[in-house]
């Protein structure tokens, strides 16, 4: 062997004694410090055994603070439905008009978030009633029950936006942006909250205590678990009277009076745009769950994410046949209208339908989404883009009536007897008159003080370049 190998073996050797006694010595040290850990975390825990009284405290603290990353996460995708409507509301429309839209929705939000803010709020939750105290800027008057009233001013700001943003579609291609800005603040600061207040701010639809109106004629109040009426059909009826004062586009009815289709120029973007409202719609009705930190809350928010999946689904798919019977073909712009007017109709029962009443809740709406878009052009002569007063306004109030029937307590076909069904439709009837009532008052008001319409140029050119000196695509 020569003396390079006898040097690396010794080398060798004195390596593995090295690392045996490193070893060994290591694990004699981790003994030691094992030992001195666990005596210094028994220690820790003698010491804390007498602030054991301290626990409920900290438990309460914890159910809150998972209450609230629930409802901040739910409002975070009840804002994330905002470019839903924008994209489905550009591709039903034409090209023209793209960025006005896009404008449109991008104000909804930031006006809604300052003027709820400022007033609209406490109109909503603040004592009073027929409507809620002012308090401008302030949240101290709100007890939100171990929520904090910022992280619930937000969660009630995007469901506000939503009722707003649903009229912009009715209306689109014709109307000035100064006048949208306008009536986007009294929906925000005056029809929305006022309503708001009679049901979620425990106003006299809600009022279930002994003696109290609904209680005396009905035995039970008006359900609207998180919005087919207060918010949908609000913003539905609102979209409605506005489209009817505004009238229709140019060239949308011939000299005989009938109705000529005006496609929307990208159902591409319109069908994403769907897509994100479906997704959006799982933090809108789950979410007014308001609280996940208990077993119940958990049971009722599956419950609720399932029984607005399947509506949604049973909708887009009674729209799919329907529209092909009456048609001829299977029409996607139908199908996509039909997946939202079965979220719009669960958005009032979810939480106490079943499975099976879901289906039909869904079904039910997206059929009569498409006769009642139908009615509204060719019988009314109402212009309606994207269907927005169908979707919203029409199938929120069927939604509504449906928990009447549809509820497994208290439904007519549960045994419930007629006082839930009547319930529902008083509760639906008034916000409905209180939302075209108000809705007509403000778009008259607008219309003779400054004309809410743009001159027929520029509606024929677009609204992209003349009101905002820009194009969606160049």
């Amino acid at each position: 062997m020569d003396t390079y190998k006898k040097h690396s073996i010794s080398k060798l050797l004195l390596a593995c004694i090295a690392i045996f006694a490193l070893s060994f010595t290591t694990e004699i040290f981790a003994q030691d410090s094992t030992a001195v850990e666990t005596t210094v975390i028994l220690e820790a825990v003698a010491v804390a055994e007498p602030v054991a009284d301290e626990a409920p405290t900290n438990i309460g603290e914890l159910i809150n603070g998972l209450n609230t990353v629930w409802m901040l996460l739910a409002a975070m995708l009840v804002f994330f439905m905002q470019p839903g409507f924008a994209l489905v509301e550009a591709g039903f429309t034409r090209v023209k008009s793209t960025a006005n839209i896009m404008m449109k929705n991008l104000c909804d939000f930031m006006f809604g978030s300052l003027f709820y803010w400022f007033i609209g709020f406490g109109l909503m939750f603040g004592v009073g009633d027929f409507v809620g105290m002012p308090h401008f800027f302030e949240l101290d008057f709100f007890d939100g029950d171990g929520l904090p009233a910022e992280g619930f001013l937000i969660f009630q700001t995007v469901f506000c936006a939503t009722a707003a943003t649903i009229v912009s579609g009715a209306m689109a291609e014709r109307t000035k942006f100064s006048m949208y800005l306008i009536y986007t603040i009294f929906i925000t600061v005056v029809i929305y909250p006022v309503s708001g207040h009679w049901t979620w701010g425990g106003g006299w639809l809600m009022n279930g205590e002994e003696g109290s109106m609904m209680m005396n004629w009905f035995g039970t109040t008006f359900r609207d678990f998180a919005g087919s009426t207060i918010v949908h059909s609000v913003g539905g009826w609102i979209a409605l009277v506005g489209a009817a004062i505004l009238g229709p586009r140019i060239g949308k009815y011939g000299k005989d009076g009938k109705s000529r289709a005006i496609p929307g120029h990208n159902l591409t973007i319109a069908a994403l745009g769907v897509f994100i409202l479906w997704f959006g719609w799982f933090g809108f009705n789950p979410g007014s769950q308001l609280a996940a930190a208990s077993e119940a809350d958990q049971i009722a928010i599956a419950h609720v994410f399932l029984t607005t999946n399947l509506s949604a689904c049973a909708g887009g798919f009674a729209a799919l046949f329907m529209s092909w019977i009456k048609y001829g073909k299977p029409s996607l712009s139908f199908s996509l209208n039909g997946v939202l007017a079965g979220l719009v109709g669960i958005t009032a029962g979810c939480d106490c339908v079943s499975g099976g009443g879901a289906v039909a809740i869904g079904a039910i709406c997206g059929i009569i989404m498409i006769f009642s878009v139908d009615f509204i052009d060719k019988v009314l002569k109402i212009d309606d883009p994207v269907g927005a007063s169908s979707v919203h306004g029409v199938c929120g109030f069927i939604g509504t009536l449906l928990v009447g029937i549809f509820a497994t307590d208290e439904g007519l076909f549960y045994g419930g007897g007629f006082g839930l069904l009547g319930a529902q439709l008083l509760g639906a009837v008034v916000i409905g008159l209180w939302a075209a009532i108000m809705g007509f008052i403000i778009f008259k008001a607008l219309d003779k003080i400054h004309g809410l319409r743009v001159p027929a140029r520029i509606e024929e050119e677009g609204l992209d370049i003349y009101e905002h000196g820009e194009s969606a695509y160049n």
